[in-house]
Order: C-alpha cells, then structure tokens, then sequence
C-alpha cells in the first residue's frame, strides 16, 4: 500500500514537472509613452483568449504559456491598445517584450506591430516622448549590443565618450561637468575626486536600464552640466539565471615583455589589498632623535622601513578576469521576493616603457626668446598592475502595491606601481642649472567603496491616479591608502658615481597617505496624475539630504647619509637601507631617518558638506501638440573645512554656506507623429571637491609637481539654453541637429601657480560661455541594398567653441609675460571643453543568429588641460584617435555560450599633452602609450 502511495506521489511530481518544463514565459515592463514611466495595471492578454495578467504597479508584468507563437494584446482606459504579433514562446525560455501605450483622447486606436520591430523601436520611443533631451540602453538593447560591461554599451550613446575606458564625458565636457549616480542616488567612485564612478565595473547582465540626461529636471542634482548617467540594477530575473564569464587580453608592447617593472609586495597583493606589509612601521607621533643625540634607537626606527627600494625587471603576464552572476525569484503567497547577486574580478598589467614628463617656462630675462626653458625632463619606464573586486547582492520584496529593495555594492581594488626614471632638473626652477638624477619609484595604492541602498516604492491607494511614494537612503565609506611610497633619488656625478643630493634631488622619502570619507544620501520622491488645462498632467514633488565627511592625512619619512655613502655610489637603491648600512652610535655613519619627521598637521585636513534639497515639477500638455515639465529645485549647500598651513589654523570654519535656486523648463513641440522640436533651459552648478576646496598640499614625487588646494574657490554656476530638431524613422533610426548655448559664472579651473611649472592648483579665473551644435544620425544601410538592413551607421558630431574672459590678474599675468610680437586677446578657451568630438560607429546585429560586430571611432579635438600662468605656459590635451572593433557570437544549445572578441586602439594612438607657446614648438607636458590590446572572453548562461 505504501509503495503504491510512493510511486504515485513520484508519478505526480514528474508529470507536474513535466508539464512545468514544458512552459515558457513572456515578461517585461508597460511603459507610459505619456510621461515616459512604468504604468501600472496595464492589461496583457492573448488574442482570442481569456488568458492574461496585469502589470504590477512597477510596469512590470509575466505571463506563463505554453510554447507556441501569440499576439499580445495591451490595452489601458484612455490609451491606444497595441497588439503585438510573431511572439514566440519556447518551452523554458523567457521572451523578453516591453511596449509603449500612448495617450489618445479620441475613440480607441488599435495599433498592430510584430514583436522585433517593437523591440528595435521601444528605445527610441522613450527618447520620442520624453520632455527632456534624453538617450537611453534598455536591458534588451544591451543585450542585443554584445557589450560585456556598461563602459562598451554605454559608448554607443549619442554624445558619450568613454575616457580610459572607465570615465563617461558627456558633449566633450569633462570630469567636472558630468555626473553619475547609481539607482537614482549619488555613490562617489574609486577617486573621490571625480563626480563619475568607473563604468566598467558593472556587467551588463545585472542592468535594467541605463539613462543619459542631458537637459535638467528638478527631480535630479543641480551639480552637473553635460549630462547624467543614472544606472538602473535590476530587481531580480524572471527565472534562475546564472552566468559564469572569462576573460583575457594581449597587449604586444606591455604583455610577455621581460622589461617590466615590479617589486615584491605582500601575499594578498593578489586580492586588491595588503595584508599589513606596507602599514606604517612606527606611530605617527614618535620622536625621530638625531644623529647628534648618539641614540641606538634613530637605528632601530631607521631600520623598520622598508628595504626594498629598487624597481626589478621580470617578464609581464596577460590581463585575465573571471566573473560569474546569479539571480532568481520566488512566490511568497501573492507576493515575489528575489534576489540579483554579481561578483566580478579582473587583474591587469600595463607597462609603459617609455613614460615621458616635462616642465617648461618662457624665457625669464629675455622676451625676445621664443623657445621654451626646460625646467624638467623624466625619462623611464613604468610598470602598473592593477586588481579590481566587485560584488553585489542585491534583495527585492514585491507586493500588490509596494516594493521593498536592499542592495550591497562592495568594490576592492589595489594598484602597485614600479618605476625607473632619468630626470633632469633645473635648480633654479626657470631652465638653469640642470643636473642628473635617477628615481626608484615604487608605490601601492588601496582603495575601496562600500555602499548600501535601502529603497521602497509605494502606491499609497487603489485609486487609478493615487500617489506614488519612493524613498531612498544609502550610506557609502570609501578609502583610499597610499601604503609604504617609496621614491629614492640619486643624482649622478661628472664620473657616473651616484650620491643622495637633497639639495639638487630632495631626499628619499616613504609616505603614507589615508583617505577616508563617508558619504549619507536620503532622498523621498512623490507624484500623481492630475488633470491640468485638462487633459493629464504629472505632479512631482519632493526632497533630498546627502551628508559628506572626510578624514585625509599623510605622513612622511625621509632619510639621509652621514659619512662614507660609497654604498650607494653604482646606483643601486636596495642599498640604502640594507641593515649593515644603516646609521649607529657606534660607526656614527650610514643612512638614518631625518630628525624631526614626525606627523604634521598641516598634512591633514577634515571636510564636511552638508547639501539640502527640496523640488517640485509639472508636466503637462499645453495644447494636444505642445508638451512642457517646468521645475523648480531648492538646494542648501554648506561645506566646512578643518586643517592648517603655516599661516591660518581653520576649525569647522564655514568655507562655503549658498542657497540656490535651480528653474528648469523643458517644451517638445510635435511636428508631426515623428518628428519634435525641443527647447529647454535650465541653471545648475559645479562645486569644489574636498581636496580643492582646501590649504592641501600634495606631492608627487615622481614628476615632483605639488598640487595646493584653494580655500578661497566658489561654486560655478551655468544657465544652459537648448535647441534641438528630430526625426524618427523606423527599426531605430533617427535624425537630430541640436544647438547649446552655455554661460558660466565662476568656473573652476586647473592651472599653474605663477611662475611655477611644478605647482599645480584650481581657481576661479573668469567667466566663460560655451555654444556649439550637435548632429546625430543612426540610419540602417537597407536603403542601399536589403542585405545591408541588419548594417546600421551611427554618428555624432559635436563642434563647440568655448570663451573665458580672463580676470584682471590672469590677464595681466600673460600680458606681462607676452614674447615680442606676440597679441593677448581677453578671452581664451575654457580649460576641460574640447572643441569638437566625432563618434562614428558601423554596427551589425542579426539576432536570429546571434551575430553582433562593429567598427567605433572617438576623437576629441585639443583641449586646454591646465591653465598657464606668467611665464608658464598652457598645457593642451592632444587628439587621441580611438578606434575600437567588437564581435560577439552566441551559439549552443539556446545561445547559452557566447564569445567576445575586442580590439582596442587599432591606429595605436597614444595620450600626449603639450605645452604650447607663442612662435615656438610644442613642448612635453606627459605621454603614455597605451598599445593596441587584444581581449577575448567566454560566458555561459545556465
């Protein structure tokens, strides 16, 4: 009796399980094509059928079927219903479809489509239909790209280049000017500094959307100028997806080279962190006692440094990664819970033989000498291997009116440097005196992020128009720890003997520098349809906190011979501080630590920033073809400085206190149904980081430059103003001619001290406007012949012209320093703003074989990198000519393997800036060339 129990039971679970596996599942979001969000409550059903299901109140929506090919019907009161045909359904598969409904205030319209021309074209409808000048990549469209991570997808955005492969700009504005935030909210980056995290540290599959903004909207910071990247994680998958992916790539000028530089760092080097070998080996407040006082101790502090000073040769390996990512979803009663985990790791080897740095300052006494004085000349290879963790697990709770989200972002990363340099310098730091050197560099850099999102989603009532809620809050803690620098020295005599010269070289020094900032980000968000003038309108209103706080600090050590230094005579820097040469009471000779190096406090400083916003936005038709969303946000912005310099002690003194308003008006006049003219206007703001915004000075030892912070900077501030023409075409083409007008007030520029090529800091040196016009084509080349129709072309090309009036002093400062003959104009470039920027790109993509190729080229004109000064002259950017190629092919049983081939700067192109000067040749400013990398990769989905 049991038995037959049993075998009926089994019998059961097969059969339910069979017939489970046997169905597939359509999934994928409703969009509002009026206000360009998800809608909620749209009805799903298969023609013919009673068969459907309604998307939550997220847009989303799934429905399970039995393998086969259906026409989809959406439909919601007050919207065109669209049917969708050819959708094809396969047993254990999930078919991706997500659909636009448009407003129609006449009878119903019922529009018909098939389900690839719907996916080519949903992309292009947002950006149809959104009030504001926006690009977006859908999951699918990244998909269908190839791209392995958001860097290679995201290059293919009108307007966006990629700089490094890592950092987004936006219209060729730089850093400064262009913003990304991670689910709707700020996370800092790598580099605290920058005000963009690193691209590719994000695979593609872990993505729901990717949207570049490029006018303002009151709902978003005011703290950007370009354009916004706002990247959107996905909740969880439709089923389990779990993809594992490797990675490799050949670089011929970096790779299996036996000139690479390295040294030997700790045994968790491997895992982007150090294992406490480089900490530092005695407390910051310990007394370093003289030679003088005879003491066995200056021999013991001298002799827990590190010993290893030397940069070693040995034979470079490739650059590898691994990544794997997983996710799944599960029923709790009506309810969904789900989770969407990824975990990434790539190590790196660059190799720069020949790394070039200058310095250069017009001629002091003579202004009818056009030449340029070298004040420095470094000459060296350097070798680099970089190592980057990433992982994420991200929780999502989905009920009938709320969504509940908690998401964990950790990044790890750990760069050790080896060097060796030639160096010529000036002593009179204007071109006289040159003498030799040779540098030992080498350095380990440790950095980290650790970020939570804590997220919800609310529809407060059943009502078809109730109120939407969302609230955000995410703490994020960063570090970055310099550990155990070292740079050692030498200058070289007539006879070839090397000697330590703190006079001619400074001495050879080890430093630490700790970096460490937390950043506390909230934000609440409501809206509701209304009817204004009427006809629907959404109203949005809401408010924002972010708190900021960091702790920077550095200590240095630096050392010295007394007596015979024959040891160090053939320049080997091991030398000089191997045991038997290291200073003691008893020889009263050797190398020891400097007395009086003990921490500083002028090598500190604590920053705070407090910024406050509240906002409020409407977006409404004015007639049925004129669309506008005009905004208002709020922002309190205070920003507190804690440190010192030799002549002002700051406690928590108040460095910037501003309150702002930021107006945004956004129209799209509908020319027709696919064609808009676009205007917008909007005021937003550029504000100093910590480290501008301070008395900081930090060194670099290698190229000896010293950068100094300004406390004295303000905020920049811009009016925008654009115009823009489009027209949409099918299977995702479009046409568009944009022109932009910008004014700044204040901007924050990078330039030289006065008379000092070596000293680098920020300030406010006028007001510039920047205006210049824009073209973007995407066309399918079917026109030309059928076979073509999967080739598409795409193009952006941007010309800028941008004007600074110089201040009072500047002016006067380059007018004072002008070579005979030579005219000073009031205005010059706006340093950071490239003239032009060309993306030409060839994409072929034939989904039903799972065929994806391209060809993408990026330049951006010469661009005013640092602002000269007097007899220090500008430092120019020069053109780097991307060209990239990318296939991807995926094959097996339901594509679940899949390849990717990457060639990456084709024409070789390396990365030079130049100092450029009236009736002279341009002169080095730094060069690196990074080579042509080869990249292949494997991933598979199971």
């Amino acid at each position: 009796m049991h038995k037959n129990i049993y075998s009926l039971l089994f019998f059961l679970f097969i059969s339910v399980s069979l017939v489970n596996a046997q169905k597939g599942t359509v999934a994928g979001n409703v969009i509002d094509g009026e206000f360009v969000e998800p809608m909620a409550f749209a009805n799903i059903l298969v023609k013919g059928t009673t068969t459907g299901t309604t998307s939550d109140f997220d847009g989303k929506y799934e429905l399970e079927l039995d393998p086969g090919t259906y026409t989809l019907v959406f439909s919601f009161v007050g919207y065109n219903t669209q049917e969708i045909t050819d959708v094809v359904i396969k047993a254990g598969e999930v078919t991706n479809l997500d659909v636009t409904l448009e407003t129609n205030s006449l009878d119903t319209v019922i529009i018909q489509t098939s389900v690839k021309r719907n996916t080519e074209n949903s992309v292009l409808n947002l950006q149809k239909k959104s009030v504001v000048v926006l690009d977006g990549l859908s999951a699918q469209s990244i998909k269908s790209s190839g791209a392995g991570n958001l860097a290679s997808a995201v290059k293919s955005v009108p307007g966006v280049s990629i700089e490094g492969g890592k950092y987004v700009y936006v219209r060729g504005l730089g850093d400064r000017y262009t913003k990304s935030i991670l689910n709707g909210i700020d996370i800092p980056g790598l580099d605290p500094d920058r005000n963009t995290i690193q691209m590719d540290l994000f695979p593609t599959n872990i993505l729901d959307n990717v949207i570049v903004l490029k006018s303002a909207s009151a709902e978003y910071p005011a703290d950007f100028t370009g354009g916004i990247v706002d990247i959107v994680t996905k909740d969880f998958p439709t089923k389990p997806e779990y993809t594992l992916s490797v990675g490799t790539s050949y670089n011929p000028d970096m790779h299996f080279n036996d000139k690479y530089l390295t040294y030997t760092g700790s045994d968790t080097d491997f895992f982007g962190f150090d294992d406490g070998t480089r900490d530092l080996p005695i407390h910051r407040y310990q007394p370093i006692p003289g030679t003088f006082e005879n003491r066995l101790l200056l021999t013991s502090l001298t002799n827990r440094f590190q010993k290893e000073l030397q940069a070693k040769q040995e034979t470079s390996g490739m650059n590898f990664d691994i990544g794997f990512t997983l996710g799944n979803q599960y029923d709790v009663g009506d309810d969904k819970i789900g989770y969407q985990a990824s975990f990434s790791y790539k190590n790196e080897t660059t190799f720069y033989e020949n790394r070039n740095d200058g310095a250069f300052v017009k001629n002091f006494n003579d202004s009818s000498v056009n030449d340029l004085s070298s004040v420095l000349d470094s000459r060296g290879s350097e070798g680099i291997n970089n190592v980057i963790l990433n992982g994420m697990l991200g929780l999502t709770y989905k009920t009938d009116k709320s969504k509940y989200k908690a998401n964990f972002l950790h990044i790890q990363n750990g760069e050790s440097t080896a060097g060796f340099f030639e160096q010529d310098i000036s002593q009179d730091g204007v071109g006289g005196g040159i003498e030799p050197l040779v540098k030992n560099s080498l350095t380990y850099t440790e950095r980290s992020i650790t970020n939570l999102l804590l997220n919800g989603k609310h529809r407060l009532s059943d009502d078809e128009n109730a109120f939407n809620l969302e609230w955000k809050l995410s703490p994020t803690f960063s570090k970055v720890m310099d550990k155990a620098h070292r740079i050692t020295p030498f200058q070289q005599s007539g006879e070839g003997q090397f000697f330590v010269s703190p006079s001619a070289s400074t001495f050879p020094i080890q430093l630490w520098r700790n970096l460490i900032e937390e950043n506390w980000a909230g934000k609440v968000d409501l809206d509701k349809t209304i009817d204004i003038f009427g006809r629907p309108g959404k109203l949005k209103f809401g408010g924002a906190y972010t708190y900021k706080f960091r702790d920077f600090s550095i200590d240095d050590y630096t050392f010295n011979i007394q007596g015979d230094d024959s040891f160090v005579a053939d320049g080997n820097a091991d030398n000089l501080l191997a045991s038997e040469n290291v200073w003691n009471p008893t020889t009263d000779s050797g190398t020891f630590l400097v007395f009086g190096d003990q921490f500083n406090p002028i090598d500190a400083y604590e920053g705070e920033q407090n910024i406050g916003a509240t906002y409020i936005s409407a977006e409404f038709n004015v007639t049925e073809k004129l669309k506008t969303v005009v905004g208002i946000r709020t922002e309190l912005f205070k920003s507190f400085y804690t440190g010192q310099n030799n002549e002002t002690q700051f406690n928590r003194a108040s460095i910037l206190d501003e309150f702002d308003f930021f107006p945004s008006a956004n129209l799209i006049y509908s020319v027709n149904d696919n064609s808009n003219v676009r205007t917008s206007y909007s005021r937003t703001t550029a504000r100093p980081s910590f480290k501008e915004s301070s008395v900081a000075r930090i060194f670099d030892p290698i190229t000896n430059r010293l950068f100094i912070g300004n406390i004295n900077l303000v905020p920049t501030y811009v009016n925008n103003f654009d115009l823009r023409y489009e027209r949409f075409g099918d299977n995702g083409q479009m046409f568009a001619v944009s022109g932009f007008y910008k004014d700044f007030k204040d901007p924050i520029e990078q330039s030289f001290f006065l008379q000092a090529p070596t000293q680098l800091t920020v300030a406010n040196l006028g007001n510039a406007k920047v205006y210049g016009v824009e073209f973007e084509v995407r066309q399918r080349l079917g026109f030309i012949t059928d076979g073509l129709n999967k080739l598409k072309f795409n193009a952006n090309v941007s010309f800028i012209k941008s004007e600074l009036t110089m201040s009072d002093a500047e002016f006067q400062s380059r007018q004072l320093a002008a070579r005979d003959g030579e005219s000073v104009d009031r205005e010059r470039d706006l340093q950071g703003q490239a003239p032009f920027l060309i993306n030409f790109g060839l994409d072929y993509n034939d989904q039903d074989s799972g065929f994806q190729t391209g060809l993408f080229y990026n330049v951006q004109g010469e661009t005013l990198e640092v602002v000269g000064i007097g007899l220090v002259p500008d430092v120019y950017t020069k053109p780097f000519n991307s060209l990239n190629f990318t296939l991807n092919k995926a094959f097996g049983e339901d594509r679940r393997s899949s390849i990717d081939f990457k060639v990456s700067n084709i024409l070789n192109s390396k990365r030079q800036s130049d100092y450029v000067s009236f009736g002279t040749r341009d002169q080095l400013f730094s060069v690196r060339e990074p080579g042509t990398e080869i990249s292949l990769g494997y991933s598979y989905k199971f």
